[in-house]
C-alpha cells in the first residue's frame, strides 16, 4: 500500500517502543519508519527519514522532547508531532503545543486513542485525549474564577449590570457614580476578564454562573 503513514516513535525505553511498534505495524495503514531513545537522535532521524507522524515521549535523557518539538519544527514547520506521555499535568500539554505539536495524548488512554489521534494529526488535526483536555478546561475555568476574584465590589456591581443590558447612564444612576466612571470600569473589566466584546464579556458571565440565559432572552427588547 503506497498510502501508509510513515511514522518515528521516540521514546528512551527499548521495550516501550517495542510495544508500541508491535500495536502500530498491526494497522495496516500505518508504517513505523525509525525510532529514537533522545532529543538529538529523533531530530537526526528526522532529516533522514521525513516521517509523516512523530509520536514524541517528553520525558527523555538529556535534551527533553518539548525542545527537540521545536528543533524538528524549525528544520520542517509542517512536520506534525504527537506527545505520548505520562505526564497528565495540563501544563506539559500547554507547553508543548506551544512548541508546535499537535496532539498530546496520555500514556493511560486506550489503544484506540493513540491510533486515533496519530490519524488526526497525520491529517493534520489538533487532537487531546480526554482527560487532558478536561483538565485543560478546568483550569482554564480557574483561571477566569481568578480574574473574576479580582474585580473590585463596584466593579463586580457594574459587571452585573452591563450583562442585564443596562446603559451607563441607567448603572451610573443606580450606583450613584458618573457615566464616565461608569465607561472607565466597563474597559478595566474587560481587560481584567480577558475578553475584547461586551459579547464575550456576556458569555463569560453565562459561563460563569453569574447571569441566567434564560434571564437574559425574558428581557430582551420585545419578549414579554
Amino acid at each position: 500500500m503506497g498510502n501508509k503513514v510513515t511514522i518515528m516513535l521516540v521514546d528512551d525505553h527499548a521495550i516501550v517502543r517495542e510495544g508500541y511498534r508491535s500495536l502500530l505495524q498491526k494497522q495496516a495503514d500505518f508504517e513505523v519508519v525509525c525510532e529514537a531513545g533522545d532529543g538529538n537522535e529523533a531530530y537526526l532521524n528526522y532529516q533522514q527519514h521525513q516521517p509523516d507522524v512523530v509520536v514524541m515521549d517528553i520525558t527523555l535523557p538529556g535534551q527533553s522532547g518539548i525542545k527537540a518539538i521545536e528543533r524538528i519544527r524549525q528544520y520542517d514547520p509542517q512536520s506534525r508531532i504527537l506527545v505520548f506521555s505520562m505526564h497528565e499535568n495540563p501544563s506539559f500539554a500547554l507547553q508543548a503545543t506551544r512548541a508546535g505539536a499537535l496532539g498530546y495524548i496520555t500514556k493511560s488512554s486506550d489503544p484506540e486513542a493513540l491510533i486515533r489521534a496519530i490519524s488526526q494529526v497525520a491529517a493534520n488535526e489538533h487532537t487531546l485525549s480526554a482527560d487532558i483536555a478536561q483538565a485543560l478546561a478546568m483550569e482554564k475555568l480557574g483561571q477566569e474564577q481568578a480574574a473574576l476574584d479580582e474585580l473590585t465590589v463596584r466593579e463586580f456591581e457594574i459587571l452585573r449590570l452591563l450583562v442585564d443590558a443596562r446603559s451607563n447612564q441607567d448603572i451610573a444612576d443606580l450606583l450613584n457614580i458618573s457615566p464616565k466612571t461608569v465607561s472607565n470600569s466597563h474597559y478595566i473589566i474587560k481587560k481584567k476578564l480577558g475578553v475584547s466584546s461586551d459579547i464575550e464579556l456576556t458569555r463569560l458571565a453565562i459561563k460563569m454562573n453569574l447571569v441566567n440565559l434564560l434571564d437574559l432572552v425574558d428581557e430582551a427588547p420585545g419578549s414579554a
